[in-house]
């Protein structure tokens, strides 16, 4: 295998690897996160904790974004280099 190809899986392993951390990051912040709306001012700590796991999934929410991108594109480069081999053999 030629060094180039290994450098491309070797980004696009980073670029996943990076990709499902924030996955699993947001995951976690979800599960604590609670679907109900609480109306009552007796819930204001719920309501505060609340907030918090919104702030930081949202926070979360960008860097996600920019990943997935990334690795598709990635993705798309590594497709690109084995279809440019494939035709540099068959000439």
């Amino acid at each position: 295998m030629p060094a180039s190809a290994i450098v491309i899986w070797c980004v696009w392993a980073v670029l996943v690897l990076f990709a499902a951390v924030l996955y699993i990051y947001r995951s976690s912040l979800t599960r604590d996160e609670e679907d109900q709306i609480f109306l009552d001012d007796s819930f204001n700590q719920e309501r505060a904790a609340q907030a918090v796991i919104v702030s930081k999934v949202a926070r979360v929410e960008p860097m996600l974004k920019l990943a997935r991108w990334l690795v598709v594109a990635m993705t798309v480069v590594v497709a690109a280099y084995y279809v440019v081999d494939m035709v540099r053999q068959f000439q």
